[in-house]
């Protein structure tokens, strides 16, 4: 956290604060406590990185022999450290060869079974694509377009002039 202006409140002080007050605040200080907000979130995530990586350190070992005695590549292990249970998680993560995945889909398809029995298909159109598209194209594919609104988000900067707040 910045080190700020008594006439401003301190980042851990706003949760506090009635919402009119923040409302009501200038916008240089919103500008700040923001700045200050990130500034802590980003602190915060390098020390949880730098712990986690510490005990994977200290139980990677232990996990991967674990793992080995129950004849197992991936997947979640228990053991103890003392009063400590560890649960030691390594997820499996698939990936398939889209176009093989796409020949193996047709010989099914030409073998007069469905594919569906065995793969599910996604199909996605890219937005930028879709919006490049003549309107007759578009027009096809409009009644399977569904648009939702993401969270917003707004980002403060300082002007120039504003730097000594």
């Amino acid at each position: 956290m910045s080190t700020a202006p008594s006439n401003r409140p301190r980042l851990d002080a706003v949760q506090h604060l009635p919402v009119a007050d923040l409302l009501a605040m200038p916008a240089e200080h919103l500008v700040l406590l923001q700045d200050d907000a990130t500034t802590a979130l980003e602190a915060a995530k390098r020390t949880k990185d730098w712990l986690d990586g510490i005990i994977a350190v200290r139980y990677g070992q232990r996990a991967i022999a674990l793992r080995a005695e129950q004849r197992k590549d991936t997947g979640t292990v228990r053991f103890s450290d003392g009063l400590v249970t560890v649960v030691a998680d390594l997820p499996k993560r698939v990936e398939w060869e889209q176009q093989h995945l796409a020949a193996v889909v047709a010989r099914i398809r030409a073998g007069g079974d469905d594919p569906a029995e065995y793969v599910e298909v996604t199909y996605k159109v890219a937005e930028r694509s879709y919006t490049a598209w003549p309107d007759h194209i578009r027009q096809v594919f409009a009644a399977a377009r569904t648009v939702r609104p993401g969270k917003p988000s707004f980002k403060l900067s300082l002007n120039p002039a504003a730097e000594g707040v």
